[in-house]
């Protein structure tokens, strides 16, 4: 199975058309705090690590993560894993060394956190941002912007950085109480947390807009779209017929009660195909 997982260019690599993230790992359902501590509960560091090898089996070799998680990287490099690791950071005064940890720990990129980038970008901070890309940069891995809305992308694209790759969610899931308002007509519960159909749509015309390589997120809504096996194909075919044949996507796995990582790596196969160039 492995041989037939589509691959892309990233940087001087290949990676896999399916990359592992790593939110149902770190325990953040964005569903509800007991789904979160389910979560924990069943990723024990021998089941990250097994997770780990599976997707490797597969044909996986990205893990999308956050610079907490190198630990499992580095224990599963000892034992033979070829994954390659990008992961999330910003400016931290609390953590000035989360940028560096990821260089030394193997990583190959680093993406600006997307949280801060929209906060920025809503604060009309988004330099900040720049910044913080010359220092990934300088660091020596692929430079990332990763993004929930994709006027940034578009900023981001018109503004020529030097960057190497997007992280583009495909929900934008922290629209404030007035612009939802303004949107809708009305406010939802929770408020942070909000997946609209048309959302997808506009993040795709996005990533379709810009040359360089785009992994898309939360393509299953946060898993949404799980509650049926027939949610979850048509996610995934919708996906890849709306992205570049040079983009692919991080999805989260919670292996418990069925093996998403093979059901998802065949998605990726059987859709594949399906992404044209604009």
């Amino acid at each position: 199975m492995a041989d037939q997982m589509p691959f892309v260019p990233f940087g001087p690599y290949a990676v896999s058309r399916l990359v592992l993230g790593s939110n149902c790992i770190n325990g953040g359902s964005h569903l509800s705090r007991f789904v979160n501590a389910q979560m924990r509960r069943y990723f024990t560091p021998e089941r990250v690590l097994e997770l780990l090898h599976h997707c490797q089996e597969l044909g996986i070799n990205l893990w999308q993560s956050v610079p907490g998680n190198l630990p499992y990287y580095q224990t599963f490099r000892e034992q033979g894993g070829q994954m390659r690791f990008i992961a999330l950071a910003r400016e931290d005064p609390q953590d000035p060394t989360q940028l560096q940890r990821v260089v030394d720990g193997g990583g190959i990129g680093v993406a600006h956190h997307g949280e801060t980038t929209d906060a920025l970008f809503k604060r009309g901070e988004i330099r900040q941002a720049r910044e913080y890309c010359k220092k990934i940069r300088d660091a020596g891995v692929l430079v990332g912007v990763s993004t929930h809305i994709p006027a940034v992308v578009d900023l981001v694209e018109s503004e020529g950085w030097d960057v190497d790759f997007y992280m583009c969610c495909v929900y934008e899931r922290h629209r404030t109480r007035e612009e939802l308002k303004a949107l809708l007509g009305d406010v939802p519960l929770p408020v942070r947390e909000v997946y609209l159909e048309g959302d997808p749509p506009r993040m795709f015309r996005a990533i379709r807009q810009t040359a360089k390589p785009c992994l898309a997120f939360k393509i299953l809504a946060a898993g949404r779209l799980c509650d049926k096996p027939e949610l979850v194909e048509q996610a995934f075919e919708s996906t890849f017929r709306q992205i570049k044949p040079t983009d692919a996507v991080i999805v989260g796995l919670y292996p418990e009660y069925e093996d998403q990582a093979a059901l998802d790596a065949e998605y990726v196969r059987r859709f594949s195909g399906l992404s044209v160039a604009p």
